[in-house]
């Protein structure tokens, strides 16, 4: 048996339903989300207690059709990538471009890998769908102590319905910047799977700058073993739906994680991320820092930031906030912080969240100065996201973006 169907039967294991249900009792589907067997043989809705108690499943049979109406995905425009959460898709390989780096390798591995499944599961039937259709999943894996940088390119994914999966790999003591650049068109749904081993030290960073008629959903598990850091980048620029959510564990001792976004969302554009962080680990810190800024007619982004500290997570440190720059009128920003502790002794928790319009004052002390309005706000936009840019690492690539934005302050200028 394969190790993708050995997950999948373990993962969408069910009790049989009772062959007799009680009079006036209504008929419940076993394997659907939050159907479970009562002690005395009955089945019923439980509601979700935590946020490490959703239902998981590589099966997407297991999941209901999308509405809309589901947590998960009511702050989506799922009636636009119905072909993604309910048709077969493509899960065949496609095109990459990758630099090359000593002590990186970029493979094609079968589903059977042992590695596949061991940083986290689908908790929604797009992610199962993309997750029960690939023939190959793409393998980065890091070794070797040195600090290094991998670019690894997807530009001709063109307009069919795809499936992927994506393995990155640090092992033990490796350091290495791993860049995830997405351009062109595509329709695509896909599981990233980030594994760290003890004291490993790894950057991703999944750009997107799409087509603007580009869907792309994504889901990042992150497994961060002893003393290990992840610092995890998500920087969305183009696209029509863009859809990220990153999910940490901090799972060993000591592991450390930084989660930074960055996203300019212009009329029509959707850009949504949810995030979530699970301490899992005694002496474990977390820092998540998202900003984005808005202009255009229907211009919408959604952040919702999930931090779990579990009853085991002795010691943690965490910090969660997110930061709206709304541009011009007929946009709109969710942002959602989330904090649940399961144990009392922390080092520190909290969250913040905000948004808003330009600071007059700091317009009026730069138009004091001589500086034109338009230039002042181009100022003020640009200082209020190279605060994420700058903490990325990558010389080049915080230059590149650096370009990015000022391109989308001179677009907003001529609307």
């Amino acid at each position: 048996m394969s190790a993708a169907s050995a997950l999948s039967k373990s993962a969408s294991k069910t009790v049989p339903a009772p062959s007799t249900p009680a009079a006036g009792a209504s008929t419940l589907t076993p394997g659907q989300h939050g159907i479970k067997e009562h002690s005395d043989g009955r089945f019923g809705y439980v509601p979700v207690q935590t946020r490490s108690d959703r239902f998981k499943s590589v099966n997407v049979a297991d999941f209901e059709a999308v509405t809309g109406r589901e947590a998960v995905w009511k702050h989506s425009p799922v009636a636009k990538f119905t072909d993604l959460t309910a048709d077969v898709l493509d899960g065949s390989r496609y095109l990459i471009e990758s630099t090359s780096s000593a002590d990186i390798s970029v493979e094609w591995v079968p589903r059977t890998d042992a590695r596949i499944g061991t940083a986290g599961l689908p908790e929604e039937r797009a992610a199962a769908n993309a997750w029960g259709v690939f023939d190959d999943a793409l393998a980065i894996t890091v070794s070797g102590e040195e600090a290094k940088e991998i670019t690894v390119t997807r530009s001709a994914l063109g307009n069919t319905a795809r499936g992927a999966h994506t393995i990155i790999e640090a092992k033990p003591f490796s350091q290495a910047t791993v860049i995830l650049a997405n351009t062109g068109d595509a329709r695509i749904s896909e599981n990233i799977e980030i594994i760290l081993g003890e004291s490993a030290n790894l950057t991703v960073v999944s750009l997107q700058e799409w087509d603007d008629s580009a869907v792309h959903l994504a889901n990042h598990f992150a497994s961060i073993g002893r003393d290990a850091r992840l610092k995890h980048v998500v920087v969305s620029l183009g696209g029509s739906i863009v859809r990220v959510n990153p999910s940490v564990r901090l799972a060993g001792p000591g592991s450390d994680t930084l989660l930074l976004g960055l996203y300019f969302a212009d009329a029509g554009q959707h850009l949504e991320q949810q995030v979530y962080v699970f301490h899992d680990a005694p002496k474990s810190r977390s820092r998540v820092n998202y900003k984005g800024a808005l202009q255009g007619q229907d211009a919408r982004t959604v952040w919702i930031g999930d931090v779990l500290i579990g009853n085991k997570a002795a010691g943690t440190d965490s910090y969660e906030q997110n930061r709206n720059l709304v541009l011009s009128e007929g946009t709109r920003a969710d942002s959602i912080p989330n904090l649940e502790i399961e144990t009392g002794d922390i080092v520190g928790a909290g969250h913040a969240s905000a948004t808003g319009r330009f600071d007059d004052e700091q317009l009026f002390y730069l138009q004091s100065r001589g500086i034109t309005e338009e230039e002042a706000r181009r100022l003020v936009v640009r200082g209020f996201l190279t605060e994420v840019v700058q903490q990325i690492g990558s010389p080049e690539l915080e230059a590149r973006l650096q370009l990015a934005i000022e391109a989308e302050l001179i677009g907003t200028d001529d609307k």
